[in-house]
């Protein structure tokens, strides 16, 4: 997992939180490269899995509540670091839409050893998108923050409904059906 992912989940942590919850999870997580994250390096996911599930029995919150508002945040941070590619998608289904097939393709070019999820879009109608998340990493809150993050971005208002496809986590499936037709 890229570095960027664990320095803007312990900036939000230090905003959201304070500087002491931040220290607290980087002596209490095991984390093998010792907590030292640098933007462009490569650590185990193991280790956001780790900070996750101790900022969520520290602040008695979800791990799913916590991987959602941090991919509220995240996105976020996309939009300040990568808004062209926002700004070629009209609205949020378009930009979803491209994910796979052009973001995660650019994101490789920069970073070749970046294991990405893969998503399959399908647009039912002109209302309901489906995404079909894959990831062995089982992320898929975090997936949900992003694309929340990405309805906010564009104004949308949508209902996102979320289905286990497999029993791990593994394979997720999203509806995102806008307001208008809810």
């Amino acid at each position: 997992m890229k570095g960027i992912v664990f320095t803007k989940f312990l900036e939000m942590v230090e905003q959201t939180n304070g500087y002491d919850q931040v220290d607290s999870l980087l002596l209490t997580t095991d984390l093998p490269s010792g907590g030292t994250y640098t933007a462009a390096g490569t650590y185990d996911h193991q280790e956001m899995v780790g900070l996750v599930a101790n900022l969520s029995q520290a602040t008695h919150r979800s791990a799913s509540d916590i991987l959602r508002e941090y991919g509220r945040y995240l996105f976020q941070t996309f939009v300040n670091t990568y808004h062209p590619f926002l700004e070629v998608a009209p609205d949020a289904f378009t930009f979803l839409s491209s994910v796979d097939a052009y973001i995660h393709v650019e994101v490789k070019k920069l970073y070749p050893e970046a294991e990405l999820p893969n998503f399959t879009i399908t647009r039912l109608d002109g209302s309901t998108l489906q995404m079909i998340y894959q990831s062995s990493r089982k992320m898929a809150d975090l997936a949900y923050g992003l694309i929340e993050g990405t309805l906010a971005y564009y104004g949308e208002i949508a209902k996102i409904e979320q289905q286990a496809l497999s029993p791990d986590g593994s394979r997720v499936k999203f509806l995102i059906i806008k307001a208008n037709h809810l």
